[in-house]
């Protein structure tokens, strides 16, 4: 081993402390970089690969009943690859092992069994025989129920019960994502996908020789909304309600979402820590240097080019960059694997695996090498230049100054040792305030995490308490006259029921247009509510249409302007509706009308399509038996159910996102005052021990040093806090979507908690700093460097 290899050997010996707090901010960076990118990439490949194998469609479409002709019709339209008609109803199901009513959709499968778009991934079984009441459930929904090859259930399909037998189960790329009706979280218990031989379900639905939904495969290339208006145009005679893009299909917008939040999260989090470990790099490369100023002359002086020296530092930072990346790798791989377990719990797909890319790597190790050099050019550059004969003299005495032109010293409330901390620290004004931005860093970072879950908490009162309050909802298949309304009414248990109206449009403000659907509700409606920006709430006026804050932006409206709007089912008439009042809405594209002006435009005369009911709970037994044995029912959405799963799902989520977060925040305020401390050790080491030979106790010595760290720290939270706030707001900002739109909300002691939790980690600090100080060989210490 070389001189200078020895000499590189020692000095990470001595400064494995420090060295390693740094090697964890920056595997803390890469670890979150992978983990980001990895499963981005993960999802995205997986998704895009399921879907190509699959064949699932680039445009959908329904109608009320169109004749098979006229899907030949749009198999000729240029740009189309493959068409399936099939038909599509909505069931109630009367499940064994559970009271309430579960939902399911009912789809047809041709001859042959694989239709030409969204194919079936076949897990277990086989496919159904026509002429059968045989059906393929989703695999989720049939694991839910421990389901078998054989087991039975009954589905209510156009007011007839049946009892159909499981002979297999499937995945289709059309339900990676399968929300039941009123879910805003899946739910394989309550809600499933079934598919059964086109030849028995289309009599049962009373659509022989027709189909009611259609998917399309387009050739790569073509004009997707021509053909979209095409299929309109040619829908429109047989109750169409407008063609979509894949990417308003709801399981693929909410992988989207996804997508749009692992993204996100590459961006935002891994620089803060690249950026921490910079400044460490650099903090304790430049007190190095410093530290070893005539060795770095006496090397240059025995004929030591500066290019060794400068490459013998460097060599220090790369083998701290090295370690950091390598440990970052292994965490970013277990927490990647991690969510790529958790995802399978959500989405359906038949394989999803984390990607170990090698690019991936090579980006998050590119970076994070980056970072470190950019933090120690500075320092090396000093050791570069810093000639043989200046570098063997002793360094140039600091120009001592008075603070505040002497007031510190004629009106000084603090004792001499803290006067001393003081001082220090406006003699080093840009350490000291890389170290508290540093640790504001790790102030922000806890109170992004604790804010998610005041968000979360927030969102759940504002639509399950405020908003939405009733106990259940029930839709019926098509839209009903209001005497549906009074028969609903009489149902056992039924305390209160509300009627809405859904209509299927297309919005347009001059050059903007999007297909949306309004909600027709009562003036009195109370059980669902609709809100103002201070979540109070609104009685909606006589005409024109109340939005949400999503679609005026989307649409660029303000309240007064008039907007086109074509009702897509009914009547199908257009007419120019002014917008009367802009509210805050988190979850889709909300639009809402009084249900009698709704109902006049689309159907000539009243309609409902669903009614909210409040349910007596002592007779919650006998209602689910009377909506299994009503007609006409599409499904039940069950409110306590919804609001269950969307606590327990988050409530997961958050605890996962809440430790992880906790880590990092420790990991780099213990790194940043950590280092900190040490590098004032070094620094201050002789003073500290004059103080003790002087006769200052251990604890008076300790305090001088101890006070410098606590006002940094303390300096750092209300940095801290800002900066969280901040970055939540990014953060939120970046991952609304059409789906939904988390508020970021932050309690007070929110910010109280981040803090608690910095400062214990730099409580920790302070006390593996203060053991140093109390074991100081006083001697050593004070002994003049040769």
């Amino acid at each position: 081993m070389r001189a200078l290899d020895r000499k590189l050997f020692r000095d990470l010996v001595r400064l494995w402390p420090q060295s390693l707090a740094v090697a964890l901010v920056m595997a803390c960076g890469v670890a979150t970089l992978l983990m980001a990118i990895g499963a981005s990439r993960s999802l995205d490949e997986t998704r895009s690969a399921y879907y190509e194998r699959y064949r699932f469609g680039d445009v959908f479409a329904s109608a009320t009943r169109a004749p098979m002709s006229v899907a030949a019709v749009i198999a000729g339209i240029d740009g189309v690859a493959a068409v399936d008609a099939r038909v599509s109803v909505r069931a109630v199901l009367d499940l064994d092992d559970m009271a309430e009513p579960g939902s399911a959709v009912i789809n047809s499968l041709p001859p042959g069994n694989q239709p030409a778009v969204n194919a079936l991934f076949l897990r277990e079984g086989r496919f159904p025989e026509p002429g059968t009441n045989e059906a393929v459930v989703s695999d989720n929904f049939a694991k839910a129920h421990r389901f078998t090859l054989g087991s039975t259930f009954r589905a209510i399909i156009d007011g007839a019960k049946t009892r159909l037998t499981i002979v297999g189960t499937v995945l289709s790329p059309e339900y990676v994502y399968a929300l039941g009706p009123g879910d805003m979280m899946p739910d394989d218990r309550r809600f499933g996908t079934v598919w059964m031989a086109e030849s028995t379900l289309a009599p049962l639905a009373g659509l022989e020789g027709a189909f009611n939904s259609l998917g399309l495969r387009l050739i790569p290339g073509a004009a997707a909304s021509v053909i979209v208006e095409k299929i309109d145009d040619l829908l429109n005679a047989y109750g169409g309600d407008g063609a979509y893009l894949r990417k308003d299909q709801l399981s693929n917008a909410f992988l989207d979402g996804e997508l749009t939040q692992l993204r996100g999260m590459a961006f935002i989090i891994p620089p803060i820590f690249l950026l921490v470990s910079a400044f460490l790099i650099n903090m304790i490369l430049s007190r190095l240097i410093a530290l070893e100023r005539e060795q770095i002359g006496l090397l240059k002086a025995l004929g030591y080019s500066r290019v060794q020296v400068l490459w013998h530092y460097l060599k220090l930072v790369l083998v701290v960059t090295a370690v950091g990346i390598l440990i970052g790798i292994v965490a970013g791989n277990w927490l990647g694997t991690g969510m790529t377990r958790m995802y399978s719990e959500f989405y359906s797909f038949p394989f999803l695996i984390f990607r170990r890319d090698p690019d991936t790597y090579l980006i998050a190790a590119g970076v994070t090498l980056a970072a470190a050099i950019v933090g120690a050019a500075r320092a090396m550059g000093a050791a570069f230049a810093l000639p043989a004969a200046v570098a063997m003299r002793p360094p140039t005495p600091p120009v001592y100054r008075r603070m505040l032109g002497g007031m510190l010293a004629r009106f000084n409330p603090f004792s001499q040792l803290t006067t001393m901390a003081i001082r220090d620290m406006g003699r080093h004004p840009v350490r000291t305030g890389i170290s508290i931005l540093g640790t504001s860093f790790a102030v922000g970072l806890f109170t992004i995490a604790m804010g998610s879950m005041d968000s979360v908490v927030f969102m759940m009162d504002a639509i399950f308490f405020r908003t939405d309050r009733q106990d259940a909802t029930l839709m019926f298949s098509s839209a009903r006259p209001p005497s549906a309304l009074a028969a609903v009414g009489h149902l056992p248990g039924v305390l209160r029921a509300e009627p809405n109206l859904w209509v299927p449009v297309r919005v347009t403000n001059g050059q903007y247009s999007r297909q949306l659907t309004i909600s027709g509700r009562s003036a009195d409606a109370d059980l669902s509510r609709i809100l103002d920006l201070d979540l109070k709430p609104i009685v909606l006026p006589e005409s024109g249409l109340v939005i949400g804050d999503r679609v005026a932006s989307t649409l660029h409206v303000r309240p007064g302007d008039l907007v086109e709007v074509e009702i897509m089912v009914g009547q199908r008439l257009s007419a120019a509706i002014p917008v009367t009042q802009i509210i805050q809405s988190y979850i889709g594209m909300m639009l809402f009308m009084p249900i009698d002006e709704l109902s006049r435009l689309a159907w000539g005369g009243p309609r409902i399509s669903s009614v909210n009911l409040q349910i007596d709970p002592a007779e919650i037994g006998a209602f689910y038996r009377a909506v299994k044995e009503t007609p006409q029912v599409g499904s039940l959405a069950l409110q306590a159910n919804s609001r269950q799963r969307f606590a327990e799902t988050m409530q997961t989520n958050m605890n996962t996102m809440l430790v992880v977060y906790l880590v990092l925040s420790v990991v780099i305020s213990f790194g940043v005052v950590y280092n900190s401390a040490r590098i004032q050790l070094s620094e201050r080491a002789r003073e500290l021990a004059t103080l003790r030979v002087l006769g200052f106790g251990r604890r008076e010595v300790s305090n001088v040093l101890l006070i410098e760290l606590a006002t940094i720290v303390a300096l750092a939270q209300p940095a801290g806090w800002a900066f969280g706030y901040l970055l939540g707001l990014i953060v939120t900002s970046s991952l609304s979507s059409d789906l939904f739109r988390v508020p970021f909300i932050i309690e007070p002691d929110t910010f109280a908690a981040a803090s608690l939790v910095v400062a214990a980690a730099a409580v920790v600090s302070a006390l593996v700093v203060r053991r140093r100080i109390d074991r100081f060989d006083l001697v050593q210490v004070l002994k003049t460097r040769e």
